[in-house]
């Protein structure tokens, strides 16, 4: 065979398998629009309570410390995700502007995620080397996704 038939049929069995897993994938029960349930408000609210009931518990925090903690909590509640437009709409658009929704969407995602920062630093500063080792502990890479493996 030819370099070129090797290679394009490489290509295309690599293709099939890929095409293979997501089909697999988008036959999972929870792989409906936002997850069938997986991920709503509801559940996303119940997971967030019990992690920072757990890290809490874990901090051992002190009388002076609980009112960072509950400003820090009230600061990086999730939020409802943003309504995303209709798909029809947005494929109605020329391209530039479906690029600035796009992008509107990613920096409304960055203003979230700077303020989750700040509140972070700010009650960071009022923990002790011991409890900082603890938070920093509980947010290791990959931590927060714990949940996607065995669907708590």
């Amino acid at each position: 065979m030819t370099t070129f038939r090797k290679r394009f049929l490489i290509g295309v069995m690599a293709a099939t398998l890929g095409a293979g897993s997501l089909a697999a994938h988008a036959q999972r029960p929870d792989c409906g629009p936002r997850g069938a349930g997986h991920h709503s408000p509801e559940k996303m609210a119940e997971r967030f309570e019990k992690r920072q009931s757990a890290l809490h518990d874990k901090l051992k925090l002190n009388a002076n410390q609980e009112g960072a903690w509950k400003a820090y909590v009230d600061r990086i509640k999730p939020v409802a995700p943003a309504q995303r437009p209709d798909r029809a709409e947005i494929e109605k658009l020329p391209a530039p502007e479906r690029m600035e929704r796009m992008y509107g969407f990613m920096q409304d995602n960055q203003k979230r995620m700077a303020d989750r920062i700040a509140a972070t630093k700010e009650f960071y500063a009022v923990l002790t080397p011991e409890q900082k080792k603890i938070f920093d502990d509980e947010f290791k890479p990959g931590m927060g996704h714990r949940h996607h493996r065995g669907h708590s």
